[in-house]
């Protein structure tokens, strides 16, 4: 018998159709086993120590493949072709050698690029060792980021409370997000202005052109940097006779994009398909592993990780084949086409993302992808086509129009697509750029026409800051440095997001407060470690471990003696210290200069104290200097471009006209919200406190009482104090999802101040409707019963029609989740999929079975979700009236006996 072991049931369910019946294939479900999470699983001080440990979830998977093993004479392991691919396969065989399960059994690994039937029969008559170099690479790498987490992550818990962790490569990307976001709040705009005219030729067509040279002298973008210059500008070409004085045309090219890597496809995903790097890996991932076609498991694309662009010669072959055919033989270059990475530290040894067939078309396997699987093999097919296709011809056109000799000059640009070439079947997306591939088509003029001016625009223009980071651009400045591996990029992003240091506001990384302290609290403290340069050397010098130029432990010794010197320079730092760091690095970020000439740190409750950054148990958060005497504080807020946030304290937006209260919008913890009154004001409406009862008069007859003394006899019992009436508390109503800050005027906010509001009876129940805003959102309420509203619905709004209409509703839950798609019937009811609240489940007939969490949902067949449902079907408990007749009758609690009264001894 011959065990091979590869990473996922998907991966293996498809490799036991193309091996014999000698060959069982078995699953690992990744990586089996890690370094523990605790201090002292990597020990500097033995030589770079590493503990291991299997994972409880990863045990029976274990104890499958040992007891496969020990019946076996060879073990072939098949995980992925890269460095964690190796790692798995390394983890695998040592823990099996740890267990006695070797003895006798042939150890080879093997690799392929891709699924098929031709690949895995050849890797499997071709195998190899475990590649040592790669498994030290790895291994550096594993301790690496396991010593900076668990060396540096406690130091921001101390030094910084409300500190999340930090990571060796994620607090780089981080200062990525943190540092443009600087650029933009610190970015100050520039005017100027440009001059466009309108011409018509001597055929009767009209043609825009831009100013270029006034007065014999070419102009740069700021040389009309006001109205003033644009209108003398204006003046003195309005006075001008004009005429063709040049025409230039040139034929030029544009060339084909490569195939796909891992960073480049995720990049075009976000673009164009608008996925999330985490997103693209997953359906890439599947599209590799296989996908059920007429009853064929086929990979349909090869291996998703890596730096390659370059293509086996058989797969160049079929993409020229196809082009010819489909296109003609004008679309076939002459010659193929052959690419060079160029992007930092590129070190897999792989082919570029590709089809494994490119034959195969996206029509032809529609009807077997769901959404998102088809639109991500449609591009990857288009991309790699078009990396084999002839160039793209356009000609381009330039004419400048002379007015009086030269001393006014006018320029028209535009192209014009002779020959197509790969541009008709792929455009390449750009987040900076607007669509380079559009026409602009200019009409025939000769040199020496005359030409009639007609219109003539002076336009307005400000610089633009810098945008912030998509994931599609964050992962292209990323593989630019040379910081990370591309098939770590969608972890990067998703550890950012996890601990809430970014957050994604459309499409763009948006780094919140608690991001930039860590970004700030490293560059003062442990600068040389968030450098990108220093990083990027690290990654080079990890690639040399995999290459075999240099040993692991020399990269881990040069890096740990450095950074536990700097870790340690941190004992002695007081919090005082962080803080008036930070306060100093974030004050233009937290107290910005609005113009107005006041002092951005100014108190606005007690108009002395000074606004500064504080520490407190849950985090960072704006205090007054005069504390305890002053009591403000607000927490961290953050602005950006284009938002309307309340970052100086409370927004006034008016008096409620019907108490004469302020109205304030504010931000807390848990978001925006509008607030009716203040303390001040509320402070005034509450009613005095009652004067103190008179003391009553000591009686000098009274006798004392027994047991006390003259003295405390004598002593009159002071009345109580009066409490004061507590003043009322402001009135909070938060903003729902959906409403913008940006967006509440003093109207609204007084609506919402007044909810919860009444509908009015229902019509069946004549029990009232009302609607209001609670903690989960806005809601309606009716005979107790709650019902949330939907994302399109007004709670200011929404009428009785429609309140009766959402009571009406079943209550949400499994039922109501619309299916992922349908697996076929059972009983004549369809078998369909869905995504609930707590993972996918399959649903017929009103059961709901869990998917295992070992299983993946897109490989989900009709014949595994039908035994799933049977099974929950037959533990549903029994009915209530069922339990109640089989429920053994309670016996009568027997009485206790009395107690025995003690005897007198006497």
């Amino acid at each position: 018998m011959k065990i091979v072991v590869v990473e996922s049931p998907a991966k293996a369910k498809t490799i036991n159709k193309y091996l014999g019946s000698d060959f069982q294939v078995v699953a690992s479900f990744g990586h089996i086993r890690d370094l523990p999470a605790r201090d002292g699983s990597v020990r500097p001080d033995e030589n770079f120590a590493m503990d291991w440990e299997i994972d409880p979830k990863s045990e029976r998977h274990v104890k499958e493949i040992t007891s496969l093993v020990k019946e076996a004479d060879h073990l072939f392991l098949a995980t992925d072709p890269d460095r964690e691919g190796e790692a798995i396969s390394w983890h695998v065989k040592r823990v099996l050698e740890d267990r006695k399960a070797l003895k006798g059994v042939e150890v080879k690994r093997v690799v392929f690029n891709e699924i098929t039937k031709t690949a895995v029969l050849d890797a499997m008559r071709n195998p190899r060792d475990i590649d040592q170099e790669l498994v030290d690479a790895y291994l550096a790498r594993r301790a690496l980021d396991y010593l900076v987490g668990f060396t540096l992550s406690p130091v921001l818990w101390r030094k910084l409370p409300g500190s999340r962790s930090a990571g060796r490569v994620q607090s780089v990307a981080l200062r990525l997000i943190c540092q443009r976001e600087s650029e933009i709040e610190s970015f100050i705009a520039r005017e100027y202005w440009t001059l466009g005219a309108d011409f018509l030729t001597p055929k009767g067509a009209l043609l825009s052109a831009g100013l270029t040279h006034l007065d014999g002298r070419k102009l740069d973008k700021f040389d009309l940097p006001n109205e003033a210059t644009a209108r003398a500008a204006e003046a003195r070409a309005a006075i001008a006779t004009y005429k063709v004085s040049e025409v230039e045309r040139k034929r030029a090219k544009r060339h084909p994009f490569p195939p796909f890597t891992t960073s480049t496809l995720q990049q075009e995903a976000s673009r164009k398909l608008h996925l999330a790097a985490a997103r693209t890996m997953q359906l890439a991932q599947r599209l590799y592993e296989g996908v059920d076609i007429g009853g064929e498991t086929v990979g349909l694309i090869t291996y998703m990780r890596t730096d390659g662009v370059q293509m086996a010669a058989e797969a160049i072959s079929s993409a020229r084949a196809v082009i010819g055919a489909t296109f003609g033989a004008s679309y076939v270059p002459s010659a193929p086409r052959v690419y060079k990475t160029k992007a930092k530290n590129a070190q897999e040894a792989h082919e570029a993302i590709r089809p494994t067939d490119l034959s195969r078309r996206p029509e032809d396997v529609a009807h077997h992808l769901d959404r998102d699987q088809l639109r991500l093999y449609e591009l990857i097919w288009k991309r790699t086509l078009a990396s084999q296709m002839a160039s793209a011809e356009l000609d381009q056109v330039a004419v400048d129009i002379d007015g009086d000799n030269r001393a006014v000059v006018f320029r028209a640009t535009g192209s014009m697509v002779v020959f197509d070439g790969f541009l008709k079947v792929y455009r390449e997306d750009r987040d900076d750029s607007d669509d380079e591939d559009a026409e602009k088509l200019l009409p025939d003029v000769a040199e020496g026409d005359a030409m009639e001016r007609k219109d003539l625009r002076a336009e307005q223009h400000f610089t633009q800051p810098p945008p912030r980071f998509t994931e599609a651009s964050l992962v292209k400045r990323l593989e630019e440095l040379g910081i990370g591996r591309p098939s770590t990029y969608a972890s990067i992003i998703s550890v950012l997001q996890d601990r809430d240091y970014v957050r994604l506001d459309q499409r763009r990384f948006v780094p919140e407060d608690r991001g930039r302290l860590v970004t700030a609290f490293l560059e003062s403290f442990f600068g040389r470690y968030v450098e990108y340069n220093f990083t990027a050397e690290l990654e080079n010098q990890l690639d040399d471990v995999s290459g075999g130029r240099i040993d692991w432990k020399t990269v881990l010794n040069g890096f740990w003696k450095a950074f536990s010197a700097s870790v340690e320079d941190t004992r002695d730092l007081r919090v005082a210290q962080v803080l008036d760091a930070l306060d100093e690095l974030l004050g233009p970020h937290f107290f910005p200069d609005d113009g107005s000439g006041k002092d951005p740190r100014a108190c606005p409750t007690c108009h002395t104290g000074r606004l500064s950054l504080k520490l407190g148990k849950f985090g960072a958060f704006i205090g007054c200097s005069t504390y305890p005497e002053c009591r403000f504080t607000r927490p961290l807020t953050s602005g950006g471009e284009g938002e309307d946030e309340v970052r100086e304290g409370p927004k006034e937006l008016g008096n409620d006209p019907a108490t004469g209260l302020p109205v304030t919008l504010r931000k807390g913890p848990y978001g925006h919200y509008v607030q009716l009154g203040d303390e001040t004001s509320l402070k005034a409406l509450a009613p005095p406190a009652p004067p103190p009862a008179p003391e009553p008069e000591p009686e000098p007859d009274a006798a004392p009482a027994k047991g006390k003394t003259a003295k405390a006899a004598k002593a009159p019992k002071k009345p109580k104090a009066a409490k004061a009436p507590a003043a009322p508390k402001p009135k909070r109503v938060s903003l729902y999802r959906g409403l913008e800050p940006a967006d509440v005027t003093l109207e609204l906010a007084c609506r919402l101040l007044e909810l919860p509001r009444e509908i009015g009876p229902h019509p069946e129940t004549q029990k009232t409707i009302s609607a209001g805003v609670g903690r989960f959102g806005p809601y309606l309420l009716h005979d107790g019963v709650y019902k949330s509203l939907t994302k399109d619905d007004d709670v200011l709004a929404v009428g009785m029609n429609r309140a009766v209409e959402l009571l009406a509703q079943p209550k949400g839950g499994r039922g109501a989740s619309a299916p992922l798609k349908t697996l076929g019937e059972m009983d004549g009811k369809p078998v369909t999929l869905h995504q609930g609240r707590y993972g996918p489940y399959a649903s017929c007939n009103g059961v709901h079975a869990t998917l295992p969490k070992d299983s993946e949902a897109d490989a989900l067949t009709l014949d595994e979700a039908i035994a799933l449902i049977r099974a929950k079907a037959a533990k549903a408990p029994a009915t209530k009236g069922a339990a109640a007749k089989k429920a053994p009758a309670k016996k009568p609690a027997a009485k206790k006996a009395p107690a025995k009264k003690k005897t007198d001894p006497a």
